[in-house]
Protein backbone atom coordinates (compact mmCIF):
# COMPACT_ATOMS: atom_id res chain seq x y z
CA UNK A 1 0.00 0.00 0.00
CA UNK A 2 2.37 2.52 0.74
CA UNK A 3 4.57 1.78 -2.50
CA UNK A 4 1.05 2.05 -3.92
CA UNK A 5 1.13 5.86 -2.53
CA UNK A 6 4.37 6.52 -3.64
CA UNK A 7 3.51 5.64 -6.98
CA UNK A 8 7.42 5.71 -8.57
CA UNK A 9 7.74 7.97 -11.66
CA UNK A 10 8.41 4.49 -13.22
CA UNK A 11 4.89 3.67 -13.53
CA UNK A 12 3.32 6.77 -15.01
CA UNK A 13 0.58 4.98 -16.90
CA UNK A 14 -1.42 4.07 -13.18
CA UNK A 15 -0.28 7.84 -12.08
CA UNK A 16 -1.82 8.91 -15.56
CA UNK A 17 -5.16 6.48 -15.10
CA UNK A 18 -5.46 7.91 -11.22
CA UNK A 19 -5.22 11.11 -12.71
CA UNK A 20 -7.73 10.64 -15.68
CA UNK A 21 -10.60 8.42 -13.21
CA UNK A 22 -10.21 11.55 -10.59
CA UNK A 23 -10.92 13.91 -13.69
CA UNK A 24 -13.66 12.22 -14.79
CA UNK A 25 -15.71 12.39 -11.05
CA UNK A 26 -14.66 15.64 -10.16
CA UNK A 27 -14.91 17.16 -13.97
CA UNK A 28 -17.30 15.20 -15.77
CA UNK A 29 -19.88 14.74 -12.84
CA UNK A 30 -19.30 16.95 -10.00
CA UNK A 31 -19.16 19.95 -12.56
CA UNK A 32 -21.30 18.35 -15.69
CA UNK A 33 -23.41 16.13 -14.82
CA UNK A 34 -25.89 19.21 -14.20
CA UNK A 35 -26.72 19.58 -18.14
CA UNK A 36 -28.23 16.04 -18.47
CA UNK A 37 -30.57 15.64 -15.26
CA UNK A 38 -31.55 19.28 -16.19
CA UNK A 39 -34.12 18.50 -18.21
CA UNK A 40 -35.57 15.96 -15.75
CA UNK A 41 -35.96 18.86 -12.88
CA UNK A 42 -36.79 21.18 -15.06
CA UNK A 43 -40.61 19.07 -15.88
CA UNK A 44 -40.02 16.97 -12.84
CA UNK A 45 -39.65 19.05 -9.67
CA UNK A 46 -40.30 21.65 -11.31
CA UNK A 47 -37.68 24.57 -11.97
CA UNK A 48 -37.43 27.68 -14.32
CA UNK A 49 -35.17 28.45 -16.98
CA UNK A 50 -34.18 31.38 -14.40
CA UNK A 51 -33.69 29.24 -11.66
CA UNK A 52 -31.53 26.95 -13.76
CA UNK A 53 -29.34 29.68 -14.73
CA UNK A 54 -28.86 30.53 -11.34
CA UNK A 55 -28.22 26.89 -9.71
CA UNK A 56 -25.90 26.51 -12.92
CA UNK A 57 -24.38 29.70 -11.91
CA UNK A 58 -23.74 28.84 -8.36
CA UNK A 59 -21.29 25.87 -9.30
CA UNK A 60 -19.16 28.12 -11.34
CA UNK A 61 -18.90 30.45 -8.61
CA UNK A 62 -17.88 27.10 -6.82
CA UNK A 63 -15.35 26.43 -8.69
CA UNK A 64 -13.87 30.09 -9.02
CA UNK A 65 -14.10 30.34 -5.48
CA UNK A 66 -12.19 26.96 -5.49
CA UNK A 67 -9.43 28.34 -7.99
CA UNK A 68 -8.00 31.04 -6.26
CA UNK A 69 -8.45 29.78 -2.50
CA UNK A 70 -5.99 27.01 -4.61
CA UNK A 71 -3.84 29.59 -5.39
CA UNK A 72 -2.17 29.97 -1.81
CA UNK A 73 0.10 27.97 -0.10
CA UNK A 74 -1.98 26.80 3.05
CA UNK A 75 -2.55 22.91 0.99
CA UNK A 76 1.43 22.60 0.54
CA UNK A 77 2.60 19.23 1.70
CA UNK A 78 -1.03 18.17 1.86
CA UNK A 79 -2.00 18.04 -1.71
CA UNK A 80 -2.85 14.03 -2.03
CA UNK A 81 -5.28 15.01 1.14
CA UNK A 82 -7.12 17.93 -0.31
CA UNK A 83 -7.74 16.19 -3.46
CA UNK A 84 -9.32 13.02 -2.12
CA UNK A 85 -10.87 15.47 -0.02
CA UNK A 86 -11.86 17.25 -2.56
CA UNK A 87 -13.44 14.26 -4.38
CA UNK A 88 -15.14 12.26 -1.39
CA UNK A 89 -17.13 15.98 -0.73
CA UNK A 90 -17.80 15.70 -4.32
CA UNK A 91 -19.76 12.53 -4.02
CA UNK A 92 -21.20 13.84 -0.98
CA UNK A 93 -22.52 16.37 -2.80
CA UNK A 94 -23.97 15.09 -5.76
CA UNK A 95 -25.87 12.85 -3.48
CA UNK A 96 -27.28 15.97 -1.60
CA UNK A 97 -29.14 16.98 -4.76
CA UNK A 98 -31.51 14.04 -4.59
CA UNK A 99 -32.81 15.72 -0.88
CA UNK A 100 -34.58 18.39 -1.64
CA UNK A 101 -36.53 20.38 -4.39
CA UNK A 102 -35.76 24.34 -3.12
CA UNK A 103 -34.10 26.30 -5.31
CA UNK A 104 -31.90 27.80 -2.62
CA UNK A 105 -30.44 24.46 -1.27
CA UNK A 106 -29.57 23.31 -5.01
CA UNK A 107 -27.80 26.48 -5.21
CA UNK A 108 -26.38 26.49 -2.16
CA UNK A 109 -24.95 22.60 -3.05
CA UNK A 110 -23.80 23.24 -6.41
CA UNK A 111 -21.41 26.25 -5.24
CA UNK A 112 -20.21 23.43 -2.98
CA UNK A 113 -19.75 20.80 -5.95
CA UNK A 114 -17.77 23.69 -7.51
CA UNK A 115 -15.31 24.17 -5.12
CA UNK A 116 -14.73 21.24 -4.09
CA UNK A 117 -14.36 19.64 -7.84
CA UNK A 118 -11.84 22.72 -7.97
CA UNK A 119 -9.65 21.43 -5.80
CA UNK A 120 -9.78 17.85 -6.15
CA UNK A 121 -8.87 18.73 -10.22
CA UNK A 122 -6.55 21.73 -9.22
CA UNK A 123 -4.73 19.50 -6.55
CA UNK A 124 -4.67 16.15 -8.49
CA UNK A 125 -3.31 17.83 -11.40
CA UNK A 126 -0.38 19.07 -9.11
CA UNK A 127 0.18 15.60 -8.44
CA UNK A 128 0.01 14.15 -11.21
CA UNK A 129 1.82 16.31 -14.43
CA UNK A 130 5.07 16.32 -12.28
CA UNK A 131 5.00 12.58 -12.03
CA UNK A 132 4.39 12.66 -15.83
CA UNK A 133 6.85 15.34 -16.64
CA UNK A 134 7.89 14.92 -20.40
CA UNK A 135 5.48 12.42 -21.16
CA UNK A 136 2.65 13.60 -23.08
CA UNK A 137 0.66 10.35 -23.71
CA UNK A 138 0.40 10.61 -19.46
CA UNK A 139 -1.17 14.42 -19.61
CA UNK A 140 -3.77 13.96 -22.69
CA UNK A 141 -4.70 10.76 -20.47
CA UNK A 142 -5.01 12.76 -17.40
CA UNK A 143 -7.22 15.64 -18.90
CA UNK A 144 -8.74 13.35 -21.46
CA UNK A 145 -11.00 11.94 -17.95
CA UNK A 146 -13.27 14.58 -18.42
CA UNK A 147 -14.17 13.63 -21.31
CA UNK A 148 -14.61 9.87 -20.33
CA UNK A 149 -16.43 11.31 -17.57
CA UNK A 150 -19.19 13.32 -19.94
CA UNK A 151 -19.98 10.53 -22.23
CA UNK A 152 -20.31 7.98 -18.84
CA UNK A 153 -22.50 10.59 -17.12
CA UNK A 154 -24.39 11.38 -20.22
CA UNK A 155 -24.84 7.18 -20.70
CA UNK A 156 -26.12 6.42 -16.96
CA UNK A 157 -28.78 9.00 -17.78
CA UNK A 158 -29.80 7.29 -20.57
CA UNK A 159 -29.95 4.18 -18.79
CA UNK A 160 -32.11 5.39 -15.23
CA UNK A 161 -34.58 7.65 -17.40
CA UNK A 162 -35.00 4.10 -19.11
CA UNK A 163 -35.45 2.35 -16.30
CA UNK A 164 -37.06 5.08 -14.75
CA UNK A 165 -39.65 5.55 -17.44
CA UNK A 166 -39.32 9.19 -17.14
CA UNK A 167 -36.90 11.62 -16.90
CA UNK A 168 -38.86 14.02 -15.30
CA UNK A 169 -39.12 10.92 -11.99
CA UNK A 170 -35.61 9.63 -12.63
CA UNK A 171 -33.67 13.17 -11.87
CA UNK A 172 -33.59 11.93 -7.88
CA UNK A 173 -31.92 8.92 -8.90
CA UNK A 174 -29.49 10.03 -11.35
CA UNK A 175 -27.76 12.48 -8.46
CA UNK A 176 -28.07 8.94 -6.39
CA UNK A 177 -26.09 6.89 -9.16
CA UNK A 178 -23.40 9.33 -9.83
CA UNK A 179 -22.73 9.98 -6.35
CA UNK A 180 -22.15 6.04 -6.13
CA UNK A 181 -20.34 5.93 -9.31
CA UNK A 182 -17.84 8.85 -7.70
CA UNK A 183 -17.47 7.48 -4.44
CA UNK A 184 -15.77 4.01 -6.47
CA UNK A 185 -13.74 6.59 -8.20
CA UNK A 186 -12.61 7.66 -4.58
CA UNK A 187 -11.62 4.38 -3.43
CA UNK A 188 -9.51 3.30 -6.17
CA UNK A 189 -7.63 6.87 -6.30
CA UNK A 190 -7.10 6.65 -2.76
CA UNK A 191 -5.50 3.06 -3.54
CA UNK A 192 -3.33 4.64 -6.31
CA UNK A 193 -3.15 8.39 -7.35
CA UNK A 194 0.83 9.06 -5.90
CA UNK A 195 2.67 11.21 -3.14
CA UNK A 196 3.17 14.60 -4.87
CA UNK A 197 6.95 14.97 -5.87
CA UNK A 198 9.65 15.90 -3.37
CA UNK A 199 11.35 19.22 -3.29
CA UNK A 200 9.24 21.36 -5.74
CA UNK A 201 9.97 24.44 -3.33
CA UNK A 202 8.13 27.97 -3.39
CA UNK A 203 9.42 30.83 -5.99
CA UNK A 204 7.90 33.91 -5.24
CA UNK A 205 6.70 35.43 -8.43
CA UNK A 206 6.85 39.10 -9.30
CA UNK A 207 3.91 41.49 -10.35
CA UNK A 208 2.99 40.97 -13.40
CA UNK A 209 3.42 43.09 -16.18
CA UNK A 210 -0.07 44.00 -18.02
CA UNK A 211 1.53 44.76 -21.56
CA UNK A 212 -1.26 44.74 -24.50
CA UNK A 213 -1.35 41.09 -25.62
CA UNK A 214 -1.77 39.69 -21.95
CA UNK A 215 -4.87 42.12 -21.77
CA UNK A 216 -6.32 40.88 -24.84
CA UNK A 217 -5.61 37.47 -24.25
CA UNK A 218 -7.17 37.70 -21.08
CA UNK A 219 -10.25 39.59 -21.81
CA UNK A 220 -10.50 36.77 -24.88
CA UNK A 221 -10.38 34.11 -22.72
CA UNK A 222 -12.69 35.51 -19.80
CA UNK A 223 -15.90 36.21 -23.30
CA UNK A 224 -14.66 32.51 -23.94
CA UNK A 225 -15.75 31.29 -20.49
CA UNK A 226 -19.36 32.94 -21.06
CA UNK A 227 -19.48 31.83 -25.12
CA UNK A 228 -19.08 28.41 -24.25
CA UNK A 229 -20.79 27.42 -20.96
CA UNK A 230 -24.03 28.40 -22.30
CA UNK A 231 -24.38 25.68 -24.65
CA UNK A 232 -22.24 23.34 -22.12
CA UNK A 233 -25.13 23.61 -19.92
CA UNK A 234 -27.98 23.66 -21.66
CA UNK A 235 -27.44 21.45 -24.44
CA UNK A 236 -29.73 18.66 -23.86
CA UNK A 237 -32.09 20.77 -22.43
CA UNK A 238 -32.06 22.57 -25.86
CA UNK A 239 -32.62 19.26 -27.51
CA UNK A 240 -35.44 18.24 -24.75
CA UNK A 241 -36.96 21.55 -25.85
CA UNK A 242 -37.15 20.91 -29.46
CA UNK A 243 -38.37 17.19 -28.78
CA UNK A 244 -35.58 16.17 -30.30
CA UNK A 245 -35.95 12.95 -28.23
CA UNK A 246 -34.49 10.82 -25.81
CA UNK A 247 -31.82 8.92 -27.95
CA UNK A 248 -30.52 12.28 -29.57
CA UNK A 249 -30.52 13.94 -26.01
CA UNK A 250 -28.21 10.92 -24.95
CA UNK A 251 -26.35 10.64 -27.80
CA UNK A 252 -25.37 15.07 -27.94
CA UNK A 253 -23.86 14.78 -24.50
CA UNK A 254 -22.07 11.75 -25.40
CA UNK A 255 -20.69 12.65 -28.24
CA UNK A 256 -19.81 16.08 -26.30
CA UNK A 257 -17.87 14.04 -24.12
CA UNK A 258 -16.27 11.70 -26.43
CA UNK A 259 -14.83 14.55 -28.53
CA UNK A 260 -13.69 15.95 -25.04
CA UNK A 261 -11.76 12.97 -24.62
CA UNK A 262 -9.48 13.09 -27.50
CA UNK A 263 -9.51 16.85 -28.57
CA UNK A 264 -5.85 17.40 -27.17
CA UNK A 265 -4.75 14.47 -28.91
CA UNK A 266 -6.47 15.43 -32.02
CA UNK A 267 -4.68 19.18 -32.24
CA UNK A 268 -1.78 18.83 -31.61
CA UNK A 269 -0.91 18.44 -35.36
CA UNK A 270 -2.39 21.44 -35.86
CA UNK A 271 -0.18 23.14 -33.33
CA UNK A 272 2.54 22.02 -34.57
CA UNK A 273 1.75 23.35 -37.67
CA UNK A 274 0.42 26.39 -36.82
CA UNK A 275 1.47 27.51 -33.80
CA UNK A 276 -0.52 27.74 -30.48
CA UNK A 277 -2.21 31.43 -30.75
CA UNK A 278 -3.47 30.19 -34.47
CA UNK A 279 -4.70 27.07 -32.77
CA UNK A 280 -6.58 29.02 -30.54
CA UNK A 281 -8.19 31.25 -33.01
CA UNK A 282 -8.94 28.18 -34.70
CA UNK A 283 -10.63 26.25 -31.93
CA UNK A 284 -12.66 29.17 -30.75
CA UNK A 285 -14.49 29.85 -34.29
CA UNK A 286 -15.51 25.91 -35.05
CA UNK A 287 -16.89 26.59 -31.31
CA UNK A 288 -18.73 29.41 -32.34
CA UNK A 289 -19.89 27.89 -35.34
CA UNK A 290 -21.09 24.32 -32.93
CA UNK A 291 -22.79 27.14 -30.66
CA UNK A 292 -24.60 28.72 -33.93
CA UNK A 293 -25.50 25.39 -35.36
CA UNK A 294 -27.19 24.03 -31.79
CA UNK A 295 -30.04 26.68 -32.68
CA UNK A 296 -30.24 26.85 -35.82
CA UNK A 297 -30.20 23.76 -37.28
CA UNK A 298 -33.02 21.40 -36.73
CA UNK A 299 -33.16 19.95 -32.91
CA UNK A 300 -31.49 16.71 -34.11
CA UNK A 301 -28.29 17.86 -36.06
CA UNK A 302 -28.38 20.93 -34.10
CA UNK A 303 -28.29 19.23 -31.01
CA UNK A 304 -25.43 16.52 -32.15
CA UNK A 305 -23.28 19.04 -33.70
CA UNK A 306 -23.27 21.22 -31.29
CA UNK A 307 -22.31 18.63 -28.99
CA UNK A 308 -19.84 17.38 -31.44
CA UNK A 309 -17.74 20.98 -31.86
CA UNK A 310 -18.63 21.44 -28.12
CA UNK A 311 -16.54 18.17 -27.53
CA UNK A 312 -13.85 19.25 -29.98
CA UNK A 313 -12.73 22.56 -28.83
CA UNK A 314 -13.43 23.43 -24.99
CA UNK A 315 -11.06 21.35 -23.14
CA UNK A 316 -8.66 22.61 -26.54
CA UNK A 317 -9.13 26.27 -25.86
CA UNK A 318 -9.23 26.13 -22.15
CA UNK A 319 -5.72 24.47 -21.96
CA UNK A 320 -4.44 26.72 -25.01
CA UNK A 321 -5.31 29.75 -23.37
CA UNK A 322 -3.65 29.26 -20.43
CA UNK A 323 -0.82 28.62 -22.25
CA UNK A 324 -0.65 31.48 -24.29
CA UNK A 325 -0.77 33.34 -21.48
CA UNK A 326 2.26 31.72 -19.60
CA UNK A 327 4.08 32.12 -22.68
CA UNK A 328 3.20 36.07 -22.36
CA UNK A 329 4.42 36.27 -18.95
CA UNK A 330 7.39 34.01 -18.56
CA UNK A 331 8.07 35.89 -15.48
CA UNK A 332 5.16 35.11 -13.48
CA UNK A 333 3.30 32.00 -14.89
CA UNK A 334 1.46 31.20 -11.94
CA UNK A 335 0.07 34.62 -11.60
CA UNK A 336 -1.06 35.06 -15.28
CA UNK A 337 -3.07 31.67 -14.82
CA UNK A 338 -4.79 32.96 -11.28
CA UNK A 339 -5.88 35.86 -13.59
CA UNK A 340 -6.67 34.39 -16.27
CA UNK A 341 -8.56 31.51 -14.47
CA UNK A 342 -10.15 34.61 -12.24
CA UNK A 343 -11.38 35.84 -15.81
CA UNK A 344 -12.74 32.79 -17.13
CA UNK A 345 -14.15 31.58 -14.16
CA UNK A 346 -16.33 35.46 -14.31
CA UNK A 347 -17.32 34.89 -17.83
CA UNK A 348 -18.66 31.26 -17.13
CA UNK A 349 -20.57 33.04 -13.87
CA UNK A 350 -22.10 35.52 -16.05
CA UNK A 351 -23.38 32.98 -18.73
CA UNK A 352 -25.79 30.84 -17.07
CA UNK A 353 -27.54 33.38 -15.20
CA UNK A 354 -27.77 35.84 -18.74
CA UNK A 355 -28.93 32.42 -20.58
CA UNK A 356 -31.65 31.49 -18.28
CA UNK A 357 -33.33 35.03 -17.60
CA UNK A 358 -33.49 35.62 -21.74
CA UNK A 359 -34.78 31.55 -21.89
CA UNK A 360 -37.11 32.82 -19.06
CA UNK A 361 -38.53 35.87 -21.16
CA UNK A 362 -38.25 34.51 -25.01
CA UNK A 363 -39.62 31.01 -24.24
CA UNK A 364 -36.55 29.22 -25.80
CA UNK A 365 -32.19 29.25 -25.36
CA UNK A 366 -31.88 30.69 -29.00
CA UNK A 367 -31.58 34.03 -27.90
CA UNK A 368 -28.84 33.72 -25.12
CA UNK A 369 -27.29 31.26 -27.64
CA UNK A 370 -27.10 33.58 -30.45
CA UNK A 371 -25.63 35.81 -27.94
CA UNK A 372 -22.96 33.53 -26.69
CA UNK A 373 -21.98 32.77 -30.69
CA UNK A 374 -21.83 36.66 -31.08
CA UNK A 375 -19.12 36.99 -28.07
CA UNK A 376 -17.45 33.92 -29.28
CA UNK A 377 -16.60 36.18 -32.06
CA UNK A 378 -15.42 39.08 -30.50
CA UNK A 379 -13.60 36.57 -28.36
CA UNK A 380 -11.47 35.74 -31.58
CA UNK A 381 -11.36 39.76 -32.39
CA UNK A 382 -9.30 40.38 -29.28
CA UNK A 383 -6.91 37.25 -30.02
CA UNK A 384 -6.15 37.99 -33.81
CA UNK A 385 -3.08 40.74 -32.58
CA UNK A 386 -1.99 37.78 -30.07
CA UNK A 387 -1.84 35.32 -33.15
CA UNK A 388 0.49 37.62 -35.48
CA UNK A 389 2.96 36.98 -32.76
CA UNK A 390 5.31 34.02 -33.15
CA UNK A 391 4.28 31.75 -30.50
Amino acid sequence: MLQMNNAPSGRPLLTGFAGAIAMAAAMGFGRFFYTPILPGMMAGIPISAADAGTIAAGNFGGYLAGAILSAYGWAAGRERQVALGGLLTTALLLAAMAMTQSVTAFVVIRFLAGLASALAMIFTSSIVLPHAAGKNVVNMLHFGGVGLGIALSSALVLVVNTVAGDAAHGWRINWLAGAAIVFVVWLIVLRILPRPPLGLGKVVEPPLQWRLPLVLVTASYGLFGFGYVITATFLVTIARMGNAGPLVEFLAWFVTGCAAAISLLAWHPVVRRFGLAKAYLAAVLLLAAGVLGSVSLPPTPGALIGGLLLGATFMVVTAFGLQIGRLLSPASPRRAFAFMTAAFGTGQIIGPLVAGWLAERTGSFSAPTLAAAAVLVVCVLLAIPVARRPL
